[in-house]
């Protein structure tokens, strides 16, 4: 799939859903179709540089493990994923029960969205 072809399939698509996300590097393909324009986002730790140099209307936070702005959310690397992912059952099915998705899973939830790792 050609980038232009690419950035308009994720363009219509995010206009329809009602939650977007992207997890790692992913935050890069929604930069590059516009679609973090102007709102707060993360990325892998090693790709925030990149990401702020590549879409300088993207607000890159590089203190944010994960980061929700209106109905976008994105995370750093695979582990911040699964945070976010947490956060984004909360933000449908409450605390509790995101609470208890962790519990089952016998991962820690996420009750603070900072970076994990000292950059």
């Amino acid at each position: 799939m050609k980038n232009a072809t690419l950035h308009s399939w994720l363009r219509d698509h995010a206009a329809r859903a009602e939650t977007v996300t992207a997890v790692c590097t992913g935050s890069m393909l929604l930069s590059s179709a516009g679609l973090l324009d102007g709102l707060d986002a993360t990325t892998h730790w090693r790709f925030l540089d990149g990401m702020r140099d590549t879409f300088p209307a993207v607000k890159v936070k590089y203190d944010k493990h994960f980061v929700r702005d209106g109905r976008v959310f994105t995370s750093a690397g695979i582990s911040a994923g699964i945070d976010m992912s947490l956060k984004v059952v909360e933000h449908y099915f409450g605390e509790k029960v995101a609470r208890a998705t962790a519990r089952h899973m016998e991962y820690p939830y996420p009750d603070v969205d900072a970076r994990r790792i000292q950059l």
